[in-house]
């Protein structure tokens, strides 16, 4: 019988509450049978991009990898950190010569080897190089390494997510989509072995809109006048999904949606 290795791979992080919700659910996933932990943390230091330290307290936690996206150079205090991690991706459709990478490999706690590829989308997004080619690319590099490989898509639109899906189809061992803070329902395994989601939410405060406080967006809509978005409070929601791949071909044959709520 083909081993079995299970993923978990969480939403973005939305500051504190966020990462509180990660460090105390992590390590309950790893010791119920969860290998391999793969997080989005763009969003983990107060709300937009990521730091050193919100970076360590996570992989600290039992976090295996860190994908990013748009926010990831909003904290510049990470720039020369992420250039020397492993662990901390930035899209690969960034400029190549950016500091650090938008793939690693990395081994389970089975001792695997596990491909994480971080890409973003263009649709609404501003400009970066073709994903769809920055995932070919890195596929290539990665070659047989790893048999699992995970793949963020962190983009705004659905359409452009769900073609990346069916692009990556029986090539990869999940599609997972990242960045509007709002977990889709259309978790699936494609017809090649590829497990799908358009996007697994957020891990942050659930009395907000999308992490922020609600009275300030609201306000925004209302007047159409800037003002300062800060992270709500209040209990956090864990959301992501769990899949279960097959080690030796990489395929997927389970995908299930997580969603815990976090008191304080």
């Amino acid at each position: 019988m083909t081993g079995r290795m299970r993923i978990l791979f969480l939403g973005d992080i939305v500051g504190r509450p966020g990462r509180r919700a990660v460090v105390s659910a992590v390590p309950h996933f790893v010791t119920t049978g969860v290998d391999f932990v793969v997080a989005n943390g763009e969003n983990a230091a107060g709300g937009k991009g990521i730091d050193p330290g919100a970076a360590r307290e996570l992989l600290a936690a039992g976090v295996d990898v860190l994908t990013s996206g748009n926010h990831v150079w909003a904290k510049r205090e990470v720039i020369p950190y992420i250039g020397e991690s492993e662990v901390l991706l930035r899209p690969a459709n960034f400029p190549s010569a950016n500091p650090g990478s938008g793939y690693t490999v990395r081994r389970s706690r089975g001792g695997i080897g596990v491909a994480v590829i971080n890409l973003m989308g263009r649709v609404f997004m501003g400009s970066s190089s073709c994903p769809f080619r920055a995932a070919e690319d890195a596929l290539d590099a990665i070659g047989h390494r790893a048999a699992v490989v995970v793949v963020d898509i962190h983009g705004e639109a659905t359409s452009e997510k769900i073609a990346m899906g069916w692009y990556l189809n029986g090539r990869v061992s999940a599609v997972i989509g990242t960045h509007t803070h709002v977990q889709t329902a259309d978790e699936r395994i494609l017809p090649g072995g590829t497990a799908y989601l358009t996007d697994a939410g957020m891990c942050g405060p659930r009395d907000s809109v999308i992490g922020v406080k609600r009275e300030q967006v609201i306000e925004r809509f209302v007047t159409q006048m800037p003002n300062k978005f800060e992270v709500a409070s209040g209990p956090a929601l864990l959301q992501g999904a769990i899949i279960d791949v097959e080690e030796s071909t990489g395929r997927a044959v389970r995908i299930e949606r997580v969603q815990r709520t976090f008191e304080g």
